[in-house]
């Protein structure tokens, strides 16, 4: 079949080793995660002094998750691979991107008692048809047996998109957005959740997600994303 149709980069869809990869130059560009990073935030530090690291800024502002661990940088190309996924409605997407998941949030995911994906408020799920964060937590409990909690939370306030925003108008525009109806409550208390998204950028959705799960009884809440900016404006 490779002689007919061969293999072609997820995001460049240039000839590509394998199906369901990247080409050689995507795959250096991507800037896929690799230790030594932050223990709390998963932000990658450029050299390794030996045991547990945490980050000045998981110090100084520490997040109201446990743990956040990302497949890659929010590069060019993980900007165009999360394109595609949302707005090209290239479902196809959704298991490669969820074997590099995986590998990224390994421990996390072996103490996890369920995923929680990060909702969409109804006027944005019916414009767009589906939500990338729910399929992505579909794809790795298919894989994990670990179940999805998809209405766990809801988003009870619509919000203009976070893109553009600075970090305190993103924190003030999604406070009071999210909830955890009380008939949900007893599905998360005592839980170690693990919650599911495409991207981190400033951890301001995470934490009010991270906030209203702890409120409900949650006993951990670590985060699981495709990929995080490194250093948010």
């Amino acid at each position: 079949m490779h002689a007919v149709l061969p293999p072609t980069c997820l995001a460049c869809r240039k000839p590509a080793g394998a199906s369901g990869g990247l080409c050689s130059q995507c795959w250096q560009s991507a800037g896929f995660i690799e230790r030594p990073y932050c223990e709390r935030l998963g932000t990658p530090f450029s050299y390794d002094s030996g045991g547990p690291l945490i980050s000045p800024a998981a110090f100084a502002d520490p997040p109201a998750f446990d743990r956040a661990r990302s497949a890659m940088r929010f590069s060019d190309v993980a900007r165009d691979l999360v394109h595609l996924l949302k707005y090209g409605d290239r479902l196809d997407l959704v298991k490669p991107f969820a074997t590099w998941m995986m590998r990224a949030g390994g421990e996390i995911l072996h103490e996890a008692d369920a995923f929680v994906p990060v909702p969409l408020h109804w006027t944005r799920l019916f414009q767009r048809r589906f939500n990338q964060s729910a399929e992505l937590s579909r794809a790795i409990s298919a894989r994990t047996k670990v179940p999805v909690i998809d209405d766990a939370l809801t988003r009870v306030r619509a919000t203009p998109p976070q893109v553009g925003l600075a970090r305190e108008e993103r924190a003030k525009n999604v406070h009071g957005a999210f909830a955890v109806e009380k008939a949900m409550r007893a599905k998360v208390k005592g839980k170690r959740i693990v919650l599911v998204d495409d991207v981190l950028t400033t951890g301001a959705t995470a934490n009010a997600c991270a906030r209203i799960l702890r409120r409900a009884g949650a006993a951990r809440v670590d985060v699981l994303t495709l990929a995080r900016v490194v250093d948010p404006a």
